[in-house]
């Protein structure tokens, strides 16, 4: 039974909180947008600002193309008559977010965002930018080199994920955030109970296959909530204005 701070009844906070802050974050232009990335070992295929995003909500498992939205519910299907169930990322990604936010050391961006997703029931990954892809690559393929764009100073790739030295370039962010499988399952698994005795478990009533679709707006609310904090906190650095406004 899902129950108390391990429900996700929990996050209804979050994201209540996360609209009002998408409200302030609109009046500056920033515009947060996440989607089902990957359920299993289906995943959308691209970039992340490859699919059309307008499409996401008409999609059941909110992944904004149909042919991999089709593959998601076969999947789906298979894996609930096996009993089991799924674990799944979502893409969330930040656009007109203005150069600046973050701090150099303690309260980097990234490091804020990893953290907010990181609270979330279930979540047990976090990749921004390039991610663990990065690990793989040398520096003269992973480096964002620096060119002009209509006299507009801005990078020819994106692989740090909108965010450099912890603080925002000005380029879309993006970023994965990885979910596991449901832990309540219908198949019959050994384990230890309270007397240290062995028995069998085994879920029973209804139990969804996989979490990822109604995480979607949690990501988002998340992702407001910090890009205001760190707004709220760059506007308010300028002493000089702090003082105007009395």
């Amino acid at each position: 039974r899902g129950g108390g701070r391990s429900s996700a009844r929990e996050t209804v906070a979050r994201v209540v909180a996360g609209a009002f802050a998408k409200m302030l974050l609109k009046e500056a232009g920033i515009e947060i947008m996440a989607f089902v990335h990957g359920i299993g070992e289906v995943s959308l295929p691209g970039n992340y600002d490859t699919p059309d995003l307008s499409k996401t909500e008409d999609s059941p498992m909110r992944c904004p193309d149909k042919e991999t939205t089709d593959k998601m519910l076969r999947l789906l299907e298979k894996t609930a008559k096996e009993g089991d169930t799924l674990g799944g990322t979502i893409l969330c990604i930040a656009k007109n977010v203005p150069v600046g936010l973050g701090e150099p050391v303690f309260d980097k961006l990234h490091a804020d965002l990893g953290k907010a997703m990181l609270s979330i029931n279930a979540v047990k990954g976090f990749e921004i930018g390039s991610g663990f892809a990065a690990a793989r690559m040398k520096g003269s393929e992973h480096n964002d080199l620096f060119v002009k764009q209509d006299d507009r100073l801005t990078t020819k790739t994106n692989r740090s994920g909108g965010v450099q030295g912890g603080i925002s370039n000005g380029n879309d962010i993006f970023f994965k955030v990885a979910f596991k499988p449901i832990a309540t399952i219908m198949k019959s698994q050994p384990s230890i109970d309270a007397e240290g005795n062995e028995v069998v478990l085994e879920g029973k009533g209804r139990h969804d296959v996989t979490v990822v679709p109604r995480a979607v707006p949690i990501v988002e609310a998340m992702t407001a909530l910090v890009l205001a904090d760190h707004l709220l906190r760059n506007r308010l650095s300028d002493i000089k204005s702090i003082f105007h406004n009395f």
